[in-house]
């Protein structure tokens, strides 16, 4: 399609250093690029990436201090640490010289942080371009609110000055009202249902059962970035609740590695606990495929890409229900009026995990309806083709006026 609409993307992080905000940007992306060119900004981190390549439709501009071979782990650390307090600075600078070569349609900044400053910048200079705020935040409001204080009036700006803003959850879009944002639009993230619902050969299954334990052993597993909103120690807790042959799957990196693997030393339950670390997102399936059970006892969630990805992979789920969770998890005690997608815990409960766990374990027949109306709610409300044609209809569309 000729003359294509042309927006710049403001994101601290992107490809390799994958979460869930960088999975839907590039899910978006790959999806609108007949009607679209992107742009981004981002830092580089690594010396071993080039400071420009494409990725899928997306032009990757890089800057910042590097290392080599950083982990994500290192990207919390001196002095890698420091790239988020100059990003917005380094991204303003480059956003001018961009745009005074690409001329952009509209500029895109990817959650109300480092990102949402630089976006801002550029938006105070050049008020004619239209700004699109997508809010993506997991950790605590008010732990993100504490963080700005000392720059919370420019904080807010970066809200005010959105001409929309899509969230992934109504309690995203509540934050967002109350920041005084306007044209709120929610649209959640998603899951590639087809990819998560691929079949595996028997013997490619049992054959990371047998790395992982034993014949007769059960596996939960969570797939999570290793901090404290995660509450991965929750769930090793619980371990104490639950026969020896329920083991512990991690799959997922982050500074709380060291901690995590102390609290299962310490409590005598290494043998149960399997750290994997991080694996390419086209394999998580296979290994979700061949657990048990996910849980994820957040103490704050956005929305929680996980927690469909499981339910598209169509094994049971355990979860609290702060933030974006509400929007999707629903249990036959607490939501009444709903059908029930997943067992709901208390924060901070490993008890509560481990009677989930053992429900589940224990009522197969409930259990299989329970995983089937969680695919069939992923199948129709959360995939990637549904998300990126109402990103397109409803949000680009009505940004750009076109």
């Amino acid at each position: 399609m000729e003359n294509k609409k042309k927006i710049l993307i403001f994101s601290t992080t992107y490809h390799p250093f994958v979460g869930g905000a960088e999975v839907a940007v590039k899910e978006i992306t790959d999806r609108l690029g007949e009607d679209f060119e992107f742009d981004m900004i981002t830092l580089r981190f690594d010396k071993n990436l080039p400071s420009y390549e494409k990725i899928g439709n997306v032009g990757v501009y890089r800057v910042g201090f590097v290392s080599n071979s950083p982990n994500m782990s290192d990207l919390v650390k001196f002095p890698l640490k420091l790239n988020k307090f100059l990003y917005p600075f380094l991204s303003w600078w480059k956003a001018g010289d961009l745009y005074a070569e690409k001329k952009y349609d509209a500029v895109w900044a990817m959650m109300a942080s480092f990102s949402g400053f630089g976006a801002v910048f550029f938006k105070l200079g050049h008020l004619e371009v239209p700004y699109l705020l997508t809010l993506q935040e997991g950790d605590p409001i008010p732990e993100i609110k504490k963080k700005v204080k000392l720059v919370y009036p420019l904080f807010k700006k970066i809200f005010t000055k959105a001409d929309r803003i899509q969230v992934i959850s109504n309690y995203l879009g509540r934050w967002a009202k109350d920041m005084g944002g306007k044209n709120i639009e929610v649209i959640p993230n998603a899951v590639s249902v087809e990819q998560f619902s691929q079949l595996y050969p028997a013997e490619d299954l049992n054959e990371l059962k047998k790395i992982w334990g034993s014949e007769g052993d059960e596996f939960i597993i969570t797939t999570s970035r290793l901090v404290k909103k995660n509450a991965i120690d929750d769930i090793i807790k619980a371990l104490k609740y639950l026969p020896e042959n329920i083991k512990f799957i991690v799959l997922g990196d982050g500074p709380d590695w060291e901690d995590l693997e102390k609290l299962s030393e310490e409590m005598e339950l290494r043998k149960r606990v399997k750290f994997l670390g991080s694996i390419e997102q086209k394999e998580i399936p296979k290994y979700l495929k061949a657990s048990d059970i996910f849980i994820r006892p957040s103490l704050s969630e956005g929305f929680g890409n996980s927690f469909i990805e499981a339910m598209a992979s169509e094994i049971p789920v355990i979860a609290t229900q702060e933030g974006g969770i509400a929007d999707f998890i629903f249990d036959e005690k607490r939501n009444l009026d709903k059908e029930t997608t997943g067992w709901a815990i208390d924060v901070r409960n490993p008890e509560q995990i481990a009677e989930a766990v053992k429900d589940i374990l224990a009522n197969p027949e409930k259990t299989a309806k329970v995983v089937a109306r969680a695919k069939k709610m992923v199948t129709e409300k959360y995939d990637w083709e549904i998300i990126a044609k109402d990103m397109k209809e409803k949000v680009f569309n009505n940004l750009l006026e076109i």
